[in-house]
């Protein structure tokens, strides 16, 4: 498997990874909108004892996720140190030379670390200009660490720290979602949160020439809940009023988005909002993205407290593995995806 990371520098964009002039980002829509920010939401509070204080920050996070559907989070309880020290060993291993990657290269969904160069949702065989990882990281297990890489010595170690405190952090956030929403705290626990947490550790290296090429094309994440460490060089965006809104890094923030799964079951309140990554000419970007699952057989459907007179049931009920398969069908096109599973309006 040809990985761009296994080259040291790249003089010109190769043919396969050229986008056809309809799909760059250059011309997709308007130009990135310069002029809003994503709302930045501090949990120091939410981990006080004061009530009112929580009850603050979930509605913010409500708020954000409403207009939105990104929000940032600092004082988040995940250490920097454990962040830089899983973001050093990533980088380290993206650098490795390309024999030591290459018995961890393969295309096999089911592996539980993998390293790839990925081709498009949309079947065209034009590739991403990305390099990535992608791995099952919690719950840790003596069997699960057995599958990540031995090299570099810190990723071992250094990935089961930063998944632990990660998923914590989603289960906090999780938990405020469901309070901000009136729902049970309880609510997104269980099988609807439970499944095996997937991460994707993503690395764009320098691209000679931007305009032709992305990083990845426009999509929604197809499951619950996305915590994302973006490091401190931009290139993500969010759709925002028709518009690309370009999420600017804040030092030691994550950034929080949901996914399909999290628009159903809130009965379209807080929805799936399409994201993009570009490519630089100037520096390497990596993300590391942690993805929060339900269990596949987890029957999924807008909860009854979401569903009213003023805002009846928009999707039928189905099993996660359902909505799996028609993701991979409908190439993760978001209005396609979501038809599987609309109630037809009267």
């Amino acid at each position: 498997m040809e990985l761009l990371s296994n080259r040291p520098l790249h003089a010109s964009v190769p043919d396969k990874y050229v986008f056809p002039p309809e799909k760059r980002a250059a011309l997709l829509h308007d130009a990135p909108s310069s002029d809003v920010a994503l709302p930045v939401v501090d949990l120091q509070r939410a981990y006080l004892s004061d009530a009112g204080r929580r009850r603050l920050v979930a509605e913010e996070i409500i708020k954000a996720g409403k207009e939105f559907g990104f929000f940032q989070v600092v004082n988040h309880g995940v250490s920097e140190d454990v962040v830089r020290a899983f973001r050093e060993a990533s980088a380290e291993f993206f650098a490795m030379p390309a024999e030591e990657k290459l018995p961890y290269c393969s295309d096999d969904q089911s592996k539980p670390f993998r390293v790839a160069s990925s081709t498009s949702y949309d079947r065209n065989q034009t590739r991403y200009w990305r390099d990535y990882l992608k791995l099952r990281c919690h719950p840790v297990s003596d069997e699960l660490v057995g599958h990540w890489p031995a090299k570099p010595e810190s990723f071992r170690s250094s990935l089961a720290e930063f998944s632990a405190q990660v998923h914590d952090l989603a289960q906090t956030l999780l938990l405020l979602i469901a309070e901000g929403l009136g729902l049970d705290g309880g609510f997104f626990a269980g099988a609807l949160s439970g499944g095996d947490t997937q991460m994707n550790v993503n690395y764009y290296p320098p691209c000679p020439d931007p305009s032709v090429t992305l990083g990845l094309l426009p999509h929604c994440d197809r499951h619950l809940l996305t915590v994302l460490s973006q490091g401190d060089v931009a290139g993500l965006q969010a759709r925002y009023r028709g518009r690309w809104l370009l999420v600017r890094p804040v030092p030691g923030a994550f950034v929080i988005n949901f996914g399909h799964q999290m628009e159903i079951v809130t009965n379209g309140v807080l929805a799936s909002v399409e994201h993009r990554a570009l490519t630089n000419s100037a520096v390497a970007r990596m993300s590391v993205a942690t993805l929060i699952m339900p269990k596949m057989d987890c029957l999924i459907g807008p909860a009854p407290e979401m569903v009213s007179k003023e805002n009846p049931a928009k999707f039928r009920e189905f099993v996660f593995r359902e909505f799996m398969a028609a993701y991979d069908t409908a190439a993760a096109n978001r209005e396609d995806v979501l038809e599987y599973f609309r109630i037809e309006q009267h």
